[in-house]
C-alpha cells in the first residue's frame, strides 16, 4: 500500500507518532508533575476518543457515557484491589473474586467486556430512540447505575472511597492504550459500518431509504464505544490508585463532552486535540488555584476558577467556531467520506 493509500484509509495515524513524540519529550524534559499531568490527560483521551465511536459518527450526544467508565473501573478493581482486604471493602463479592488477583491489563479488558455486554443490552433499546431522546435515555442510565453502585455497599463500598489498587498506570502505559483505542476507532470508522452510520448521520431517512438498518449501525458504535470508555475507566482507577461512585458523575461527563466539542466531535484527531488542549487549560488553571508566585506577587485564584473558565472557553468556541478547532479534518487533511 502506498503511503498515499494508506494515509486515505487511516487518515488519523499521524497522530500516533506525534503523540509518542510529545510523551519522550515530556518524559525526558518536564518534571513528574507535568508527566503526571499527561498521563491523566492521556487516560482521558482513551474516554474521548471512545466517545468519538459513538458521538462523532452517529451524531447523537450522550451524557451517560461515564456509566461505562463506572462499570469498567469497579470491575477492574474486583480483580485487582487489595486482596488482603478485598473482603473487607466489599464482603458482597463472590468467593472466586475474593480470591482471584488479576495483572491490571487483563483486568481492564474483562472488565470492558462486561460493560460493553451491558451495553449490547441496553442499548438495543438506546440505539431506536431518536436524537433528542437517546441523551436523555442516556443520562437517566448514568442516575440509575450511579444510585445502584453508591447503595450496593457489599459490592462497590457504596460512597466510601476504595483504596489500595495497583498504581499501574504510567505516562507510557496509558500511550499504548491511546494507540490501541485510534487504531480501533480509525478501523470502525472506515468500515462499512462506520460509514452507513456517517450517512444516517448526514441525513437519516436518504440512508433508510437505501437500506441502512440504523438502529444496528448505531448499536455496533455503542457497544464499542462502551468497551473503550470501559477501559478509560480502569486506567482511570489504576492511575489515582483509589476508587469512589462520586468521581463518575457529572464533573466526568461534561469533562469528557467538553474535550470532544473543543477538538471537533466528527474527526479523530479533534478528540485528542481537544483532550490535550482542555487538559493544558484545566492544569493552567489549578497551578493558579494553588498560588503562583511571580516576582514576589503571591497570585491565588479562587476555587472553582477551573470550571468557570472552562465553561467560558467552551461558550466562546460553540460560538466563534461551532464544529469545533479541528472540525471534520484529519491532521489537516479532509476526512475522505
Amino acid at each position: 500500500m502506498t503511503r498515499k493509500r494508506f494515509l486515505a484509509a487511516f487518515p488519523a495515524a499521524g497522530l500516533i507518532p506525534a503523540l509518542g513524540v510529545l510523551c519522550v519529550v515530556v518524559h525526558y524534559l518536564g518534571g513528574p508533575l507535568l508527566e503526571g499531568a499527561l498521563t491523566e490527560a492521556l487516560v482521558y483521551m482513551v474516554m474521548v476518543i471512545a466517545l468519538y465511536v459513538f458521538v462523532g459518527n452517529s451524531g447523537i450526544i450522550s451524557f451517560g457515557h461515564v456509566t461505562f467508565a463506572m462499570i469498567g473501573a469497579y470491575a477492574s478493581a474486583w480483580q485487582t484491589c487489595c486482596a488482603g482486604m478485598r473482603g473487607v471493602f466489599m464482603p458482597g463479592l463472590p468467593d472466586w473474586l475474593l480470591r482471584v488477583n488479576m495483572p491490571t491489563t487483563p483486568a481492564t479488558l474483562l472488565a470492558a467486556l462486561l460493560a460493553a455486554a451491558f451495553a449490547a443490552l441496553i442499548g438495543v433499546a438506546i440505539s431506536r430512540l431518536g436524537a433528542f431522546a437517546a441523551p436523555i435515555g442516556l443520562l437517566s442510565l448514568l442516575f440509575v447505575i450511579k444510585t445502584i453502585y453508591e447503595n450496593w455497599t457489599s459490592v462497590t463500598a457504596g460512597q466510601s472511597s476504595i483504596v489500595g489498587l495497583p498504581l499501574d498506570v504510567d505516562i507510557w502505559t496509558a500511550l499504548l492504550w491511546v494507540f490501541a483505542a485510534i487504531v480501533v476507532a480509525q478501523l470502525h470508522a472506515r468500515s462499512p459500518s462506520g460509514l452507513r452510520l456517517r450517512a444516517s448521520r448526514e441525513d437519516e431517512a436518504a440512508a433508510r431509504a437505501s437500506g441502512v438498518t440504523i438502529w444496528k449501525e448505531r448499536l455496533i458504535a455503542f457497544v464499542l464505544s462502551a468497551f473503550l470508555f470501559a477501559v478509560g475507566g480502569g486506567l482511570f482507577g489504576h492511575f489515582l490508585g483509589t476508587l469512589a461512585v462520586s468521581e463518575f458523575w457529572l464533573d466526568m461527563t461534561f469533562l469528557t463532552l467538553a474535550m470532544l466539542v473543543v477538538g471537533g466531535m466528527r474527526s479523530l484527531t479533534g478528540a485528542v486535540v481537544g483532550t490535550l488542549v482542555v487538559s493544558a487549560v484545566r492544569e493552567l488553571l489549578r497551578a493558579f488555584e494553588r498560588g503562583i508566585d511571580i516576582g514576589g506577587l503571591d497570585i491565588h485564584a479562587p476555587e472553582g476558577t477551573q470550571e468557570i473558565w472552562l465553561a467560558v472557553i467552551l461558550l466562546v468556541i460553540l460560538i466563534f467556531r461551532p464544529q469545533g478547532l479541528v472540525g471534520d479534518r484529519e491532521l489537516g487533511r479532509p476526512v475522505v467520506k
